[in-house]
């Protein structure tokens, strides 16, 4: 599959042949059922970005042709199909969510009226919450709590981005925005309104010197907005950053944890 994709790629006229479409279809297939990922975690801790299941999920567009799909009383016009058969998944879909075709959801998945877009990962009983949205090859892991209005962030290309990742445990506050790339390691909180971009300054200020991250949360952090003070030509100006303010506690009850992280830090989510 990966020598067809990666031919079609460098030469699109391919698309128009049998062979090349059954193995576009037959990635997205496996996308669709999570035997493939678009980027999988190593064991040094790193991620891994399969940039031929990419190219896959982007051939995938031209050779599909527009369609009326008919759910009920509702209408909806576009290329791709919507996932179906959730009862057999184990996955609880409350009207009026969405999952794309090529999207993985795995069992014990909660949807909330949201959004699931196609290459992305959501692993097991992972609660996406109401207005929640999940980008384009977007990976969260088990256990994550995507709050009400939750915009994680989509990729495509560049081939060689890194997607989104929320790794397993997190807990990703309302109306967060985490976008291009960023990865929120296990377990972290990040409390409403926290912004994150790969230029976000992420700074931890627990210790008594500042600690500067970009694109990537520590494990077990507490998260909240933030603001430091930037000079340009006009004058100074408060520029948003989020701030590392403390470590979710180590426990085995992980509810119980948040929760007391939460009350200590006095964290609006």
């Amino acid at each position: 599959m990966r020598q067809a994709i990666e031919a079609a790629w460098e030469n699109r006229a391919l698309l128009s042949e049998k062979a090349t479409i059954q193995a576009i279809e037959h990635v997205i297939e496996d996308l669709d059922k999570g035997l493939l990922r678009v980027a999988e975690p190593l064991d040094d801790g790193t991620w891994q970005v399969n940039e031929w299941v990419k190219k896959a999920v982007v051939l995938y567009f031209p050779i599909r042709q527009m369609e009326t799909i008919e759910v009920g009383p509702f209408e909806f016009h576009d290329k791709m199909a919507l996932k179906r058969n959730y009862k057999d998944l184990g996955v609880r879909v409350v009207p009026h969510a969405i999952a794309r075709y090529g999207a993985y959801v795995a069992p014990g998945v909660i949807m909330m009226p949201s959004y699931i877009n196609i290459g992305a990962y959501v692993d097991s009983n992972t609660m996406v919450d109401t207005w929640a949205t999940v980008g384009s090859c977007a990976q969260i892991g088990k256990d994550v709590h995507l709050s009400g209005g939750v915009g994680i962030g989509g990729v495509l290309e560049p081939l060689q981005a890194a997607p989104v990742v929320i790794e397993d445990g997190a807990f990703i506050g309302s109306r967060c925005i985490v976008v291009e790339g960023v990865r929120v390691g296990k377990e972290a909180v990040l409390g409403a309104n926290v912004v994150l971009t790969k230029s976000t300054k992420i700074i931890d200020v627990t210790g008594p010197e500042p600690i500067e991250f970009n694109g990537y949360v520590p494990e077990r952090s507490v998260v909240i907005p933030g603001s430091y003070t930037k000079t340009f030509a006009a004058g100074d100006y408060q520029v948003p950053c989020a701030l590392i303010i403390g470590k979710r506690k180590a426990s085995t009850d992980l509810k119980t944890s948040l929760n007391d992280a939460l009350r200590e830090h006095n964290v609006a989510v």
